[in-house]
């Protein structure tokens, strides 16, 4: 793998087979483009609608009222002594951006074969731009967090802030390229196996299942210590996890379970780039 500089100050990343190529300078001379699918993903979303933007609010907002009524009271889930409004909200602001990002980015050559077959571009450019559009959809909901959680901190919840809170813009973007990576991954593979695409709505409900979205990794140690591993195994564990602590000062905030989503994530990304860039050659001549 070498790094590159041109005349013109781009930053290239090439490997000898030019399958983890990367010219950062194009995409910057493309940043126009990049702008307007960042707009256009915004504003399709809300466009005819009667609530508009307001919907990025009410989705996380009645699910944390519906998993505070299902989880939290029926089914009795410790929320390790944290109100169960701002346990849940932190664990959805993270899962729903995670989830937009993969799920968006694995549509990619499908949902843009007729633009991508007529006209040149670098084709990063369109998953970036949802992993960017969806950051804005996740500031709002942060905010909504950030309303709920100063709202108990008034109340006299005494929430230990910790020096962890530095981590959560890394947490953020550690999120965005873990959605990024496996939504290319999979985007590049439904170009010819179009039946994976029938598989992710379904894989990604069983995922967030698999994560601590709606309960405390302490709950599972305890519960079920023997197949913690699987739990650990999961790099969106330790980002959750590490938000959380970051917060409310309770969780499981582990520097190594972090490294190891660190890696993982880095991993995933090289390789969606790899596949992505490969399949990128000749899709047309498949889909």
């Amino acid at each position: 793998m070498t790094l590159n500089m041109t005349k013109d100050w781009d930053i290239i990343i090439t490997n000898k087979s030019n399958l983890l190529s990367i010219d950062f300078g194009e995409i910057w001379r493309y940043r126009d483009l990049l702008a307007m699918y960042v707009k256009r993903d915004i504003v399709t979303f809300y466009k005819q609608t009667i609530l508009g933007p307001l919907w990025f609010v009410i989705q996380p907002l009645f699910t944390t009222i519906m998993f505070m009524f299902v989880f939290g009271g029926i089914a009795g889930i410790s929320t390790d002594g944290i109100p169960q409004a701002v346990f849940y909200l932190a664990g959805l602001v993270c899962w729903n951006y995670f989830q937009d990002c993969l799920s968006k980015c694995s549509d990619t050559f499908n949902a843009n074969q007729a633009i991508f077959g007529k006209v040149y571009f670098p084709r990063l450019v369109v998953p970036l731009s949802i992993v960017i559009s969806n950051l804005i959809k996740m500031a709002i909901q942060f905010a909504l967090f950030l309303v709920v959680y100063i709202y108990y901190f008034a109340s006299g919840i005494d929430f230990q802030i910790n020096a962890a809170l530095l981590l959560v813009p890394v947490l953020i973007v550690m999120l965005g390229c873990l959605g990024l990576g496996f939504g290319m991954i999979i985007s590049s593979m439904t170009t010819k196996y179009r039946d994976l695409r029938f598989l992710i709505t379904f894989g990604v409900q069983l995922w967030m299942y698999a994560t601590p979205v709606i309960y405390p990794l302490s709950v599972m140690k305890e519960t079920y210590p023997k197949y913690i591993w699987v739990l650990v195994a999961n790099p969106l564990t330790a980002i959750l996890e590490t938000f959380k602590y970051a917060f409310t000062g309770v969780g499981e905030f582990n520097w190594f379970y972090l490294g190891y989503s660190f890696i993982f994530t880095i991993t995933i990304l090289i390789v969606g780039i790899i596949i992505f860039n490969r399949v990128q050659r000749n899709f047309m001549d498949v889909i």
